[in-house]
């Protein structure tokens, strides 16, 4: 039986590099890129979320601080 060589490492791996540089390619064309008032419409419902829980995660903390300060004073 005769022996089949197998390819240059370097070889099959520039040309799985060339097939994965196609298919990003090939993928970034189906993208659909959002305009730029899509972009600063969700900028600005982040920033008003993003506001929104770190007031409430604020109150959260303050009424947990002033509950362990009450329970220390139970104590002390």
């Amino acid at each position: 039986m005769a022996e089949v060589k197998k390819e240059n490492w370097f070889k099959r791996k520039w040309e799985g590099l060339k097939k994965w540089f196609r298919g990003m390619k090939s993928e970034l064309k189906k993208v659909v890129w959002p305009t730029a008032s899509q972009v600063w419409n969700n900028t600005l419902v982040v920033i008003v979320v993003s506001v929104i829980f770190a007031v409430i995660i604020g109150l959260v903390d303050m009424l947990a601080y002033r509950g362990v300060l009450a329970l220390l004073g139970l104590i002390g």
